[in-house]
């Protein structure tokens, strides 16, 4: 499969809404091919030098039109791929394109297993004081609140390529339960330190007794 290549030093997942504000000629001319012949392009991740994995997305809007041709625009992200081989830019267009093989996701996990991700996401966000909304599970899935759980940009990059939901939980709950307990002991830290500036009542020691 061929596809129109926007490389970014970015990460999106299945499902997620894309805002992207356009302003480079090549692009601003991918999206103008977007709109007229209704195709989809491959948003592919740059990382260390190198393009693997990425992502398709579909045009939605453009949202705002600029002088000069820059444009805002809503893409919805669909489907991760695998980068085969990327493209100089050919037959009159300026930007990139590449050839990519499209992943087989699956989105099948143990019941208990994302109740127990939903749950320590849950604690994560307690320990941090921050709002937790509550999830339904049949609409939660890994990739709901991939970028809202503390994953580095090479561990979200992990996420992207595996193919199996378990896996993925699994993958998320671990990493989780690391940053669970790495803010636990923050908090313990914490009060240790608050506790050594108050006054205490120590019993002394009876030196007649030893």
């Amino acid at each position: 499969m061929r596809l129109p290549m926007f490389p970014l030093q970015s990460i999106f997942f299945p499902g997620e809404t894309v805002p992207l504000h356009v302003f480079e000629r090549r692009y601003i001319q991918l999206i103008e091919d977007c709109r007229e012949e209704a195709i989809t392009f491959g948003i592919p991740v740059y990382l260390d030098g190198v393009i693997n994995y990425g992502v398709e997305v579909q045009l939605v809007e453009v949202v705002n039109s600029y002088e000069g041709g820059e444009m805002d625009v809503i893409c919805v992200a669909r489907q991760v791929f695998v980068v085969n081989n990327f493209l100089s830019p050919a037959n009159g267009r300026l930007y990139p394109t590449g050839e990519v093989s499209l992943i087989d996701l699956d989105y099948v996990s143990n019941l208990d297993l994302k109740k127990e991700v939903i749950g320590r996401i849950q604690e994560l966000y307690a320990l941090m004081n921050v709002a937790f909304k509550p999830l339904e599970l049949g609409k939660f899935n890994s990739y709901v609140l991939a970028h809202k759980i503390g994953l580095s940009f090479k561990q979200e990059y992990q996420l992207l390529q595996m193919p199996k939901e378990e896996e993925r939980l699994i993958f998320i709950k671990a990493h989780l339960l690391g940053t669970i307990e790495v803010l636990k002991e923050v908090d313990r830290t914490k009060k240790t330190i608050e506790l050594n500036g108050h006054f205490k009542n120590f019993d002394p020691l009876d030196f007649g007794e030893i």
